[in-house]
């Protein structure tokens, strides 16, 4: 017998399928294939009281060792930093938090006008006239990218570096496979990691819709020649794109100010946790062109005044999204479960301010060089494998034969530390590899030790 609110009885169930017009539950799924459909009971473990469930639960997260308990110099996506506490005490209070999203305008503004401070600060960061609010994580925000440029240029090929995060290649091959666009990989310079300027300015021509770079690069290094790229681009008629990281926008050039048409990036180190990889927020804007302002996916808020100029106001304008009567002339269906990680991230960054920001980004650049000059002096480790400029990120190469980065990061683990994220999968071409990340949570001590420990799992004096 199943529960009284549940239509899980066998004549209620019968009843529905005699509505419907069908004999069985199988012919429900008469698509799925006869060959991969289960055909036994699924094993699932006796049911438990809550207070079992509340155990076992328990048990299972003993297993985890979170990174506040241990140092990690874990990165390749997601970064760790200070989120101070009156960042998290305000988006739990339950204005932000239960408004998943704006539609009634007069009873959002609280929500709305905090959205307005987030793409004003994202546009502050990033030297672009206009920015949505918000895509769903850097690499959907550069599919987005990616499609936008495709429409707004009727061209169909996109080049990309190399050395892009394979995780975001693949999500941007998938926004790619629907309208057929061409993606193709431009090689770099092996001592340096910069791009083939070579093999770009070949592959440049009519058909090019975007180019795309990031900087700082999935490897840590900073990309030199961004004027010269910016500039190859436009001249072919490309519009050039750029992810960041917008903590090294408290430190570096804009990404406005050396010609990009649109900056995508990743907004958890604004204010977001490091929980599992996430939760992540898609940074997305452009400059004030409207062939652009008209084709950016996602939402755009406003601000307004009444007829008589004294009443301030904010609404959502240029409503591009399929859920807003647009339909399939929608630019995306992109959604806006992002909006709390965006007033996290506003409040973050009006918190810090411009000079907070750069002391930020200049601490989390210099722990990286102390880490890679100290690390590069052990007899059997190399960092980085790239003689270029890097911020937070930097790769790490065993040299010892026979030691891989998983034995190496063993060792770490006994020692308590969490080592970097192997990348020997990605690009088996660097050998044992892996990248590693420094921020404003670790001190020359916490750097220190990962040294010592790393000279002791090859076997080598410091």
């Amino acid at each position: 017998m199943g529960h009284p609110y549940i239509p899980n009885t066998r004549e209620i169930r019968e009843q529905m399928l005699d509505e419907i017009g069908v004999a069985s539950i199988d012919e429900l799924f008469a698509d799925i294939p006869e060959k991969i459909r289960l055909r036994r009971e699924l094993k699932l473990p006796r049911q438990m009281s809550e207070l079992e469930v509340k155990r076992h639960v328990q048990a299972m997260q003993a297993k985890n060792k979170p990174f506040t308990k241990m140092l990690s110099f874990l990165g390749g996506g997601v970064w760790p930093h200070h989120i101070p506490p009156h960042v998290q005490s305000l988006v739990q209070r339950s204005e932000f938090l239960t408004s998943y999203t704006p539609y009634q305008a007069e009873v959002s503004q609280g929500m709305l006008q905090a959205l307005f401070e987030y793409q004003s600060v994202v546009c502050e960061l990033t030297g672009m006239d206009v920015a949505n609010a918000s895509m769903y994580d850097w690499a959907t925000a550069i599919g987005e990218a990616v499609l936008m440029c495709a429409r707004v240029t009727g061209r169909k090929k996109v080049l990309v570096p190399e050395l892009i995060s394979p995780e975001r290649f693949a999500v941007l091959q998938n926004y790619a496979s629907g309208p057929g666009l061409e993606l193709v990989k431009l090689g770099f310079d092996w001592s340096t990691g910069q791009l083939d300027m070579s093999q770009l300015r070949a592959e440049l021509g009519q058909d090019v819709a975007c180019v795309y770079i990031e900087n700082p690069s999935y490897l840590g290094f900073l990309e030199t020649h961004v004027e010269e790229i910016a500039d190859a681009a436009h001249h072919a008629g490309a519009l050039f794109t750029v992810g960041v990281n917008p903590i090294s926008l408290g430190m570096l050039k804009a990404p406005g100010d050396y010609g990009a048409d649109i900056v995508v990036g990743e907004g958890q180190p604004l204010g977001s946790p490091v929980s599992f990889g996430g939760p992540t927020l898609g940074i997305f804007a452009c400059r004030d062109d409207q062939k652009l302002v008209r084709q950016i996916p996602g939402r755009l808020i406003g601000m307004t005044a009444t007829l008589d100029g004294k009443t301030r106001g904010f609404t959502m304008v240029l409503q591009t999204r399929e859920q807003h009567i647009r339909r399939e002339r929608a630019t995306s269906n992109i959604c806006s479960n992002e909006a709390l990680c965006a007033v996290a991230a506003a409040i973050y960054t009006v918190s810090l301010g411009s000079r907070g920001l750069r002391e930020l980004a200049e601490i989390c650049a210099a722990n990286a060089s102390y880490a890679m000059k100290e690390l590069d002096a052990i007899d059997g480790l190399e960092a980085p494998i790239f003689a270029s400029p890097h911020f937070n990120e930097f790769t790490l190469r065993c040299t010892q034969p026979k030691l891989t980065i998983e034995k190496l990061n063993t060792k770490l683990l006994k020692r308590e530390i969490q080592g970097g994220k192997p990348i020997s999968r990605e690009f088996p071409e660097f050998g044992e590899t892996a990248v590693l990340c420094t921020t404003e949570l670790h001190t020359k001590e916490s750097i220190d030790q990962l040294v010592d420990a790393a000279a002791e799992a090859v076997g080598a004096r410091r």
